[in-house]
Order: C-alpha cells, then sequence, then structure tokens
C-alpha cells in the first residue's frame, strides 16, 4: 500500500521552504526518522526526517523547488516493509498533532587572525540575530495568513490556531508578543489560562508596515536581471525593516588599546589549539562582554511596552554574526558567562562551522540577548551596528591598527595595537551616560584583562 509523506510543520511561523537536497531516490528503502530532503527556511537549513518506512515509490519534490507545509514529499509503498503500517499511522499522527518547533531567530565582528569570524567567517553589521521564543526573531516575522471573518489578517501558525480552536480562544483578541504581532502558542495559553486578558480586536491588530514607493522600470536605461531572494535574505529584510521603525538607536564609539590583549591571545594560542580550538579575538571579547552584561544587567534585558515592564535576564547568552556564503547567520553561545575562554572558542569554533555549513539548529540560534559582530577580520575603521529587537544594546568590532600614543612614562610616542569598538543601543531604556560607562568598561577590561577578575 502506497501512503504519502507529507511535509509537516518545520517551526512555528515557517509554513514555505526552498529543497536544497532530495536525501532518497525512487526505488530507495526508508526507515522511520531517516532524513528525506533538507528544506531551507529563513534562517537554517532544517533536515525533514520520514515518519513511514518502506520503499520510495515517487519523489514529488526537487531541488531548487518550494515545498509548503501539507504538500506531498514521497510516497512510500509501505508493502514492501514488514511493519511499516505500524511506523506509518504513528508517524501520520505525530504529524496531525504535533506542535510548531522554536524558530532560529535570527543580528550582529579585528586584527588579521582577530576572530572566530575572521576572513572567511567575518561578519557584516549585524543586528540580526536569532532571538528566542519570546523574542522577535526574522524567521516569525512571515507574512500573516488571513481566514478572519473581519478581512483583518491573523498573524499565526496552523498548529496556533488549532490551539486556539482547541482552548475556545478567540484569536482576533490577542495581542501577539513576536514580530509585527505574530501570535505564540504561549500567547494562546496565557489567554486561555486567564494569565492575560483578551484584548479587543483593534489592540491585537499589528501596526501596518510603511509602504515602500514602486520601482521604476529600471529596463529603460539598460538590461537588468532579477534573483529570487533567499530565505535568509528575506527575513533580514524583515528584521531590519522591523528594527528600524522600531527602535530609537544612538551608537557610542570608543576604542581599547589592544595591545597586551593580542599578546595574551597569542602566548595562549597553542593551548586551545591542543583542544582542537582556534584562540581568537571575538572569543576573547564575548568574555569580557559577558561580565560586563552581569555588571550593566540593563544591557541584558528588554522593554515590555506594553505591560510598562523591564524584562531582566538573569542568563547571559551572547549572539555572534557569523558570515556565510548563504547570508549573516547568529548562533547563541548559552550561559557565556560560566564558560571559560577555551570553551568559549572551542562552541565558537563549532557553530561558526555549523553556520557554514548550514547546519544549525532552531536552539542554535535561540535565546541570545546580546550581540558581538566583527568586522575586524575584513577591514574598515568602524561602523554602526544595528539593534536587534527585543536585545537592547549590540557591539561591533572593527580592525585593530597600530597607532602612535604618547607615553607620558617615556616622554615619546610608542606603537600601540587599537581596538575600534562601537555600541548601538536602544535610547528607550539605556542612557548615553550608561552606554559610555558600559562602553568604556568593555575596553578597560581589552587593556587590562585582570580587571575581568577583580570586578566580573
Amino acid at each position: 500500500m502506497a501512503t504519502d509523506f507529507k511535509l509537516p510543520d518545520v517551526g512555528e511561523g515557517i509554513d514555505v521552504g526552498t529543497v536544497v537536497a532530495v536525501l532518497v531516490a525512487e526505488g530507495d528503502r526508508i526507515e522511520v526518522d531517516q532524513g528525506v530532503l533538507e528544506l531551507e527556511t529563513d534562517k537554517a537549513v532544517v533536515e525533514v526526517p520520514s515518519t513511514v518506512a518502506g520503499v520510495v515509490s515517487k519523489v514529488h519534490v526537487k531541488v531548487g523547488g518550494e515545498a509548503k507545509v501539507g504538500d506531498v514529499v514521497i510516497s512510500v509503498d509501505e508493502g514492501a516493509d514488514e511493519g511499516a503500517d505500524e511506523g506509518a499511522d504513528e508517524g501520520a499522527d505525530d504529524v496531525a498533532t504535533a506542535e510548531d518547533a522554536p524558530v532560529p531567530a535570527e543580528p550582529s565582528d579585528d586584527a588579521d587572525d582577530a576572530d572566530d569570524t575572521s576572513d572567511d567567517e567575518a561578519s557584516v553589521p549585524a543586528a540580526e540575530r536569532a532571538p528566542d521564543e519570546g523574542a522577535p526573531s526574522p524567521a516569525a516575522a512571515v507574512a500573516p495568513t488571513s481566514d478572519a471573518d473581519d478581512g483583518r489578517p491573523i498573524p499565526a501558525a496552523p498548529s496556533v490556531r488549532r490551539l486556539a480552536r482547541e482552548r475556545g480562544v478567540d484569536l482576533r483578541a490577542i495581542a501577539g508578543t513576536g514580530l509585527l504581532g505574530r501570535i505564540s502558542a504561549d500567547d494562546v495559553e496565557r489567554v486561555a489560562a486567564g494569565d492575560e486578558p483578551a484584548r479587543p480586536a483593534a489592540a491585537a491588530a499589528a501596526p501596518a508596515a510603511p509602504t515602500a514607493a514602486p520601482l521604476p522600470d529600471f529596463s529603460k536605461w539598460g538590461e537588468t536581471e532579477r534573483t529570487a531572494m533567499s530565505g535568509i535574505r528575506k527575513a533580514t529584510v524583515r528584521a531590519m525593516t522591523n528594527a528600524w521603525a522600531t527602535v530609537p538607536m544612538v551608537t557610542h564609539f570608543d576604542s581599547a588599546d589592544a595591545t597586551e590583549f593580542e599578546a595574551l591571545r597569542q602566548r595562549y594560542k597553542k593551548s586551545a589549539e591542543a583542544i582542537g580550538a582556534k584562540l581568537t579575538p571575538t572569543a576573547m571579547l564575548i568574555k569580557i562582554v559577558a561580565a560586563a552584561l552581569r555588571k550593566y544587567p540593563d544591557f541584558n534585558a528588554s522593554l515590555d511596552v506594553d505591560a510598562q515592564e523591564i524584562v531582566y535576564k538573569r542568563y547571559v547568552n551572547v549572539g555572534v554574526a557569523v558570515d556565510t556564503d548563504h547570508g549573516l547567520l547568529v548562533p547563541v553561545i548559552k550561559h557565556a558567562d560560566r564558560k571559560n575562554v577555551l570553551e568559549l572558542a572551542d562552541e565558537l569554533g563549532v557553530l561558526a562551522d555549523k553556520a557554514r555549513d548550514r547546519k544549525l539548529s532552531p536552539d542554535d540560534m535561540q535565546g541570545g540577548s546580546f550581540s558581538v559582530s566583527n568586522l575586524g577580520g575584513i577591514g574598515g575603521h568602524g561602523f554602526t551596528p544595528i539593534v536587534n529587537p527585543p536585545d537592547v544594546a549590540i557591539l561591533g568590532v572593527s580592525r585593530s591598527r597600530l597607532e602612535p600614543v604618547w607615553d607620558a612614562e617615556q616622554n615619546a610616542f610608542v606603537p600601540r595595537l587599537t581596538m575600534p569598538l562601537a555600541l548601538t543601543y536602544d535610547h528607550r531604556l539605556i542612557d548615553g551616560a550608561a552606554a559610555a560607562r558600559f562602553l568604556r568598561w568593555v575596553c578597560r577590561a581589552i587593556e587590562e584583562p585582570f580587571l575581568m577578575a577583580l570586578e566580573g
């Protein structure tokens, strides 16, 4: 008996993706949980496992094509695999009831050998970091579906709609906490439990995004070519538009004498290599930033404008922008304050490799509360990174360079390695003086590494 395996929900807010690899062919025998295709979503490539076992009788998708949730991916002859009926029934039930998985969230990188994103990993200005469930993520900002009887689009995934029906909750009366008002399962549960009263439908509607002016006909002036945006680029467009429209940003600049910092890195490079890691300036900076976030908790917080509250996070998770051939990705190092520099270097290398290979999982890109964007491996004297809501700050790092610095003790100019830094912050929560103190502490920790042990 032939059974159709349909594309299941692969993440909340993800309804469609691009097929980048088909892992099976007609005539192949497959097992339950065996990967059948790789699907590029907004911020990652997800391997989709089969819920049925048997022999593939037909493949319905092709590389480069789009696949929507519910589309038939493959047909499987279960009769060719003993005991497959039971597995198929269970698998079909899983597809029908599984909740959407968390979505990678989407940001925010110094000397020549300077960073874990150096040369082949160096990032572009990043506010595009993948946030967690309670945080707006670029991947969550899909175009809302419209099935409301009043004609207003309801931004919710199919699984959230199903949950709302089961709980007897009217989605039109919920103000979603996700990007552009997207409604999550948690939003539904809070209203169903009475923890949050349902709001009038008008209040729940997401604000309309500004409409861009129509493009002229460029072909009037010469030949043109159009290329479809990748899922990652679409997510970046949404995230940057949302960030720029909702957050009043200010950037504060400073520079640190990184001479001793770089000498320390060179001294312990072999210690990192002994565990298979690369000791980069970014790994060391993450440790410094983690200590700074503990000392200045306002920078590790988020604003809940509706509730008129500040959410202080007791964890320190740092996202690091990684430039890949497929676009900017921002994996997150969890509990960075609890790890030593060698552990951070090792984990950062693993995540950067996964990013380049498009193997980051949704969890790898969720939960960040601050970003580091290091452009030092490429160059430049400075840049203004963009805050990625619901974060309230992001650190940008540019290429370090030797400069003559006056030494009062020697009564002469001496060559020192200077690292340019830029801190962009949400001015609704952070004042200029607080930003200056935060960045100056980071600079002092670069200049005097013992400061982390003393005050961090």
